[in-house]
């Protein structure tokens, strides 16, 4: 009887277990961080320590950036000109799918996009702007 009693125990806690679970998790995904629709430019960090592209073109002015995260590991983007950070502007996206944006004033001139990352030295971008 006592046997019966602890696989009866057993039992209903096994199913009110299953019972609660679901209500802990979500058959429905949350939505996909995208973009703000006013970006100016779209820079992807890739697999193998690089940018989607080798170099970008935008119009002088403020120019909103979006840096998407397509690798598995954490990066920067700054800009520079003249071996100089432009002040006050940079994005960190931490995980591959992470977005991140920022609006910045540029000139007409030659820039560079870096990842600040140690190690990621490699991940530059010429970067125009007319």
């Amino acid at each position: 009887m006592i046997r019966f009693a602890k696989s009866s125990f057993a039992l209903t806690s096994l199913v009110a277990l299953s019972m609660a679970l679901p209500a802990c998790s979500s058959t429905s995904s949350a939505p996909a961080e995208t973009l703000p629709a006013t970006t100016d430019l779209e820079v992807r960090a890739i697999a193998g320590l690089k940018f989607d592209k080798t170099s970008y073109e935008v119009a002088a002015g403020d120019t909103e950036i979006g840096y998407v995260n397509d690798d598995t590991i954490r990066h920067t983007l700054v800009v520079v000109q003249d071996g100089t950070k432009v002040s006050g502007f940079e994005l960190k996206v931490n995980k591959k799918g992470a977005i991140d944006s920022g609006s910045v004033t540029l000139a007409a001139g030659t820039y560079v996009l870096m990842c600040t990352v140690p190690g990621h030295q490699n991940m530059k971008a010429d970067l125009t702007v007319k």
